[in-house]
């Protein structure tokens, strides 16, 4: 038994796009689909929209990956400011002036004021913290020797990644543990009679003693291509002094302060602010 069905007979096939219907309009093609064959698979001179690709960040390759730019410092950035690094710019106006002094002035006056500064044993035994500080004032060599030019370069950056405080208390430790480990045992030698007297009143002032230490405590913050070759060319430089045997007590500080500022590494890091 056939089945039947009652109504209008379904179209054997579909109407074409652009065919009359029965009332009379015409099937309008779809964009998308204006090349398609209705119930067909996929057709290959059909114009399909091709997907976007999305790329997932977290999972690119390394080889996609941003690097970061390398940075250098700004001229200006190299030089102390009143505003970017107060201890720096004004302890520099302060060796400048006493600078100033040491080259204008009369030598007998200028060799007084420096005697009164020294921090020899018997300066230290009567008043050790006036010479510790009053040493730390003047320039051996005058504004324009190499610890100056030292000194204004590794205290800026050094001020600019951990403060002026923290570089000061660095700087000071440098010149005042270096200085007390080479003149206690001057005082002991002259105790025991290795020494003469005249040792106890051997001049000594200077800031050579600091900016060692700031090297040293600097290169902890540097990248490892700059600190090493610094390290290194610094070491090699007091080592010949010592070698020379010009000023032995002198140079054994500067390595002594450089030691202190290597041994600041631990502090520095911590204290260091984004560059």
């Amino acid at each position: 038994m056939e089945r039947t069905a009652t109504g209008p007979a379904a179209a054997a096939t579909p109407p074409l796009p652009g065919m009359p219907l029965p009332d009379g309009t015409a099937v309008v093609p779809a964009p998308a689909l204006a090349d398609l064959l209705d119930g067909m698979p996929r057709q290959r001179h059909a114009t399909v929209p091709a997907p976007v690709p999305v790329v997932d960040l977290a999972l690119a390759p390394a080889s996609v990956e941003a690097r970061p730019a390398v940075r250098f410092p700004r001229v200006w950035q190299l030089l102390p400011t009143p505003a970017g690094t107060p201890f720096t710019f004004a302890y520099m106006a302060v060796l400048a002036v006493t600078s100033l002094i040491a080259a204008v002035a009369d030598p007998a006056l200028v060799n007084a004021l420096c005697q009164a500064s020294s921090t020899d044993v018997a300066h230290l035994v009567r008043s050790p913290v006036v010479v510790l500080l009053a040493s730390a004032l003047w320039i051996a060599g005058g504004i324009l020797s190499p610890y100056s030019l030292a000194f204004v370069l590794v205290l800026t950056a050094l001020e600019r990644r951990i403060g002026g405080a923290r570089a000061a208390c660095v700087f000071l430790a440098g010149h005042v543990l270096a200085t007390l480990a080479t003149e206690i045992p001057v005082g002991i030698a002259v105790l025991v009679g290795h020494l003469p007297t005249t040792s106890l009143h051997r001049l000594d002032y200077g800031i050579s003693f600091g900016v060692a230490a700031s090297i040293g405590a600097l290169a902890g913050l540097l990248r490892p291509w700059l600190r090493w070759p610094l390290i290194a060319l610094v070491s090699w430089l007091l080592v010949s002094d010592l070698i020379e045997f010009v000023d032995p007590m002198t140079d054994w500080g500067h390595l002594i302060a450089l030691s202190i500022g290597l041994s600041s590494w631990p502090f520095v890091r911590r204290w260091a602010q984004p560059a």
